[in-house]
């Protein structure tokens, strides 16, 4: 590899902000907040919204949103055939 043109990649600190579950990983994302690990290091935090912690489908939580009636209007239109 050539020297100076690849991103710095560390290990960083992920946290879901649905369930507070944290993992640490690699990456070349950086963060101005920190946190300490099990391991006694400081690493870099980075809070982001989904992880398969707390998404639906690693979940089961499956979930049908029918926004503007979109299933009875696919009922009307093609019935039941």
């Amino acid at each position: 590899m050539k020297h100076g043109i690849h991103p710095d990649y560390h290990p960083v600190v992920f946290q879901d902000s649905a369930t507070g579950r944290s993992f640490l990983t690699r990456s070349t994302a950086t963060s101005d907040r920190t946190t300490r690990w099990s391991d006694g290091n400081t690493y870099p935090l980075i809070a982001v919204d989904v992880t398969a912690d707390s998404h639906p489908f690693w979940t089961g939580d499956r979930r049908v949103v029918d926004t503007a009636g979109r299933v009875e209007k696919f009922h009307r239109r093609y019935g039941k055939r």
